[in-house]
């Protein structure tokens, strides 16, 4: 089995460097742009079955790029959506506490977010079910950076600091094969 994972297109709390979690915001026009190479280096590839998407828009709005063009109907996983960082959304990603809160994996964000716990929980049983219901297919996930550094531990042993470093660019294609 084969699960590709990518990062929504750019949007325009990325360009402003805002901490952009469960805050629902579009795509810019360069993260359309993005969402369309996306969509052509997925046609090339000519694998994907299924498509699975976050529910936030710029998570839907790639994911339909590249579904309008290989024909793939999009589902949808709130499993997906991306890490509720609390009290730090629409904040830039230089404010003071966030970098250490990210590090904490079992405490929440302040705020009424997720703990790192939380979130690799939701994410690792939507892997499972993933590979649990589609164990002969390709998947495509369309989320978001935080998802897919979880992710990433999911297929890849990572130290802390390998975790706190990882970053997965907008519309980046990652592949992982499973047993």
């Amino acid at each position: 089995m084969t699960i590709y994972f990518t990062r929504h297109g750019e949007t325009t709390m990325n360009t402003l460097d805002h901490i952009s979690g469960v805050t629902d915001c579009e795509l810019t026009d360069i993260g359309r742009q993005q969402a369309g190479e996306l969509a052509k280096k997925c046609a090339e590839a000519g694998d994907i079955d299924v498509i699975i998407a976050s529910p936030l828009k710029r998570a839907q709005e790639t994911a339909k790029a590249v579904s309008e063009l290989i024909n793939v109907p999009i589902k949808t996983d709130i499993r997906l959506t991306e890490w509720d960082y609390g009290e730090y959304e629409d904040k830039h990603r230089t404010t003071e506490g966030f970098a250490q809160a990210k590090r904490e994996f079992g405490v929440k964000m302040k705020g009424g977010g997720e703990s790192l716990l939380q979130l690799a929980h939701r994410v690792y049983s939507c892997i499972d079910d993933i590979r649990a219901t589609y164990p002969d297919k390709t998947v495509l996930c369309v989320c978001h950076g935080g998802v897919c550094r979880i992710a990433e531990t999911y297929f890849n042993d990572m130290t802390t600091e390998q975790f706190s470093h990882f970053f997965m660019g907008n519309c980046e294609l990652r592949k992982y094969e499973t047993e």
